[in-house]
């Protein structure tokens, strides 16, 4: 064994140290939707369990909400030890180049860094943590940046249309964690499926809805037993369980499903806590679950020891069942940005449904990779803007 290698420390626990959450610059309130549409808006509140959604200025996209997500981090923790950024999306505005070369740019981090994005459906931002549990415990020296960002975009006037959504969640993966401590047993299922996918030629996804129910399903339960087959804990060992919400409801049908699986009790009021953000941001794909964490962990000040669920899916179709511990003192970090992100929510410009449609149908629209050259209009009160599109290639600015 070499001297560098001796020197290394033995294993150490591993987890996120701190994590911090972004949206977009605009809301819509399904209430507006449910009065455009002509339907009953409990068909939205009480049927998928959402209540607004968010949409991205025409000067926003991934990059910007994720950059604008990691940002608070670096601010409190510095860059020391970051070696490694990995930018999870399923909503890539290049082919080539990741998202993460970007925002590291935008966020000043050295050149001294791996810079990678990751796609699989709405797994990815699990796969990215995944991942950098096993950087860290390679070199416990190490920390990473894990950014999970996505606009959650469909056709007008589709059946999916009110499960839109925005958001990013950033978090710090190291060794010694403050938060969640990730515990090394995980539960893994994947089938080819199409019940969720965009072709490259789209804008939007093609939805296959029940078909993705039971997809989910069948991944949370899959997960389930193999985690159960790797010696992960009992139903009753778990105190507090997050799911993967394309929209709440479908989290709490798939949950009522593992309970009468794993033979164990369930109440609907199991998950309401992790349900609070994402009923007002809608779907944010990669960021859905770890939104779902930062409510847990914002709301909840009973989770000193807890162990935590975290089951990831993502369509076509992986999913992966996590188990963690959440750490001593946790409401102490979390309370460094008391409010902060439901100031964030209460923060965004309201849209009407008109101006919503069109910047929806817009070349620079929410979700928008277009290449066409362009100047993007100044909307968004955030750190970093998308400024538009020179040669085709896009230009990214840092507003303060």
């Amino acid at each position: 064994m070499s001297e560098a290698t001796s020197a290394l420390p033995g294993p150490v626990p591993v987890g996120i140290l701190d994590l911090a959450v972004a949206t977009g610059h605009h809301v819509l309130d399904l209430d507006d939707l449910a009065a455009h549409n002509g339907v009953d808006p409990a068909k939205y509140h009480v049927g998928l369990g959402q209540d607004a959604f968010s949409v991205p200025a025409p000067d926003e996209d991934i990059v910007t909400m994720g950059a604008a997500a990691a940002l608070p981090l670096i601010e409190r923790h510095g860059v020391e030890g970051i070696r490694t950024v990995l930018f999870a999306t399923e909503s890539g505005v290049d082919q080539s180049k990741s998202a993460a070369v970007v925002a590291h740019g935008l966020l000043g981090l050295p050149s001294t860094v791996r810079a990678v994005e990751l796609k699989q459906a709405c797994y990815g931002g699990t796969a990215a943590l995944v991942a950098a549990l096993g950087i860290v415990a390679r070199d416990p020296r190490e920390r990473v940046l894990v950014i999970a960002s996505d606009v959650a975009r469909y056709d007008l006037d589709s059946a999916a249309e009110p499960t839109q959504g925005a958001g990013a969640v950033a978090f710090l993966v190291g060794a010694h964690p403050e938060l969640v401590e990730i515990e090394p047993a995980s539960g893994l299922f994947s089938a080819d499926v199409d019940d969720f996918w965009r072709p490259n030629d789209r804008s939007t996804a093609l939805v296959d809805g029940r078909l993705s129910v039971t997809a989910y399903v069948d991944a949370l339960l899959g997960s389930w037993d193999d985690l159960a087959a790797r010696g992960g804990p009992a139903p009753h060992e778990i105190d507090r369980w997050l799911h993967h919400q394309p929209f709440t409801k479908m989290a709490l049908k798939a949950h009522r499903a593992w309970g009468k699986h794993a033979g164990a009790e369930t109440s609907d009021d199991d998950l309401a806590t992790g349900f609070t953000y994402n009923r007002r941001t809608g779907n944010s794909y990669t960021a859905s679950v770890f939104l779902a964490l930062a409510a847990l962990l914002d709301l909840d000040d009973d989770l000193d020891g807890r162990r935590l669920a975290l089951f990831s899916y993502g369509s076509g179709s992986v999913g992966e069942l996590l188990t963690g511990i959440v750490k001593p003192g946790y409401r102490t970090l979390r309370r460094t940005d008391a409010g902060s992100v439901a100031a964030t929510l209460d923060a965004r410009t309201p849209i009407a449904v008109g101006d919503y449609r069109a910047l929806h149908a817009s070349h620079s629209g929410p979700g928008s990779a277009s290449s066409l050259d362009r100047e993007n209009p100044r909307v968004t009160t955030g750190p970093f803007r998308f400024a538009g599109v020179t040669g085709g290639a896009r230009r990214y600015e840092r507003t303060a």
